[in-house]
């Protein structure tokens, strides 16, 4: 199986979730500050939906570290790089 990610372009970060990895236990979207992650229409390694987030993401990487599958990971952007 290899394990695609998926990368969003967001203001702050780059958001990748790899669904060959995500479980869809939601954990990420539960311990989220800003409450900008949610489930996506791409299904998970168990057939289950994985998630995505959106321009209010403020790159904390909150998300990254709870998720128990390393499915998540957040790259955050140098201010030169920042869509705003």
């Amino acid at each position: 199986m290899e394990f695609h990610g998926r990368t969003q372009d967001l203001a702050k970060s780059f958001f990748t979730l790899y669904p060959g990895l995500c479980k869809g236990c939601g954990l990420c979207i539960v311990k989220c500050p800003k409450q900008c992650i949610s489930w996506s229409k791409v299904l998970g390694v168990y057939g289950t939906p994985s998630v995505e987030a959106n321009d209010e993401c403020i790159a904390c990487g909150i998300c990254q570290i709870y998720c128990p599958d390393a499915a998540i990971r957040i790259e955050k952007k140098k201010k030169n790089e920042d869509k705003n």
